[in-house]
């Protein structure tokens, strides 16, 4: 979702802090163009953040992310320069001295809610492996956060009852879409195929890879691997190491077992 435009305007928060948001100084069209400031109540600047564009967050400022009962100020960023590909959220608490809890990246979108003990909970969806669809169809999982110590620490694992269930639509499409009969059009010559027909199969690629994403996500690794086998034989292993190659970072041992998988 792109940013609302760069609109110059100051605002005063509580405590007798005050934000700012206009051009940067010196900007030359680079990119990092706009800048937003916390100013506290002797005009000094506590925090500060640049981009192509920068917005006050009305919506989520206020809330207190870390349970320590202050409010926090949050800023939207963009990160991508202006390609509305890359952009997160900036959450700043201002207790007991102004310092950014955390960075929430928002490329695959990003929703706030509170559990039944009102603590913050954060759900982001974050793109899978992208060498087997175009980008409109990219794998993407869902992981959660909740915020302990002022950082967000992933709670993931908790929250997959709810996420593998006909409460998600995410599921209700994998479940609609992982069909037997589907799967078998994976082994198509693609070359063969009508557009209509291309795009129906990477529907399809997108599913099972978003489910064996969420998965992972979930630490449901041999879950994983059963999604990852139902991928045609002939290029199973190709299809394994892009998806270890992707996993590797966060979950390096699952990446090592896939690598090393014979099919």
């Amino acid at each position: 979702m792109p940013l609302p435009a760069n609109l110059p305007h100051t605002k005063k928060l509580w405590d007798g802090y005050e934000i700012s948001l206009g051009p940067a100084r010196n900007a030359e069209g680079g990119g990092d163009d706009c800048t937003a400031a916390i100013f506290n109540k002797q005009g000094q600047v506590v925090y500060r953040t640049t981009g192509f564009s920068v917005a006050f967050d009305e919506n989520e400022t206020g809330q207190d992310f870390d349970g320590d009962g202050k409010p926090e100020v949050v800023f939207r960023t963009d990160t991508g320069g202006g390609m509305h590909c890359c952009w997160e959220y900036n959450v700043i608490s201002l207790w007991p001295q102004p310092h950014k809890l955390f960075d929430v990246p928002a490329s695959g979108g990003v929703r706030f809610e509170r559990d039944k003990d009102g603590k913050m909970v954060i759900w982001v969806i974050t793109a899978g492996p992208m060498e087997f669809t175009s980008m409109s169809q990219r794998p993407f999982a869902e992981k959660v956060s909740r915020v302990r110590g002022g950082k967000m620490v992933d709670a993931t694992p908790e929250f997959c009852g709810r996420i593998f269930s006909n409460a998600n639509e995410d599921f209700q499409t994998w479940d609609r879409e992982l069909t037997t009969k589907n799967l078998q059009k994976l082994s198509e010559d693609k070359a063969q195929l009508s557009s209509e027909e291309r795009y129906e199969r990477e529907e399809i690629v997108s599913a099972l890879l978003s489910r064996a994403a969420q998965h992972v996500f979930c630490k449901q690794f041999e879950d994983a691997k059963q999604d990852l086998n139902r991928w045609p034989e002939a290029s199973r292993s190709e299809m394994k190491r892009k998806f270890a190659e992707w996993a590797h970072y966060e979950y390096p041992e699952f990446a090592q077992a896939l690598s090393e998988a014979k099919n």
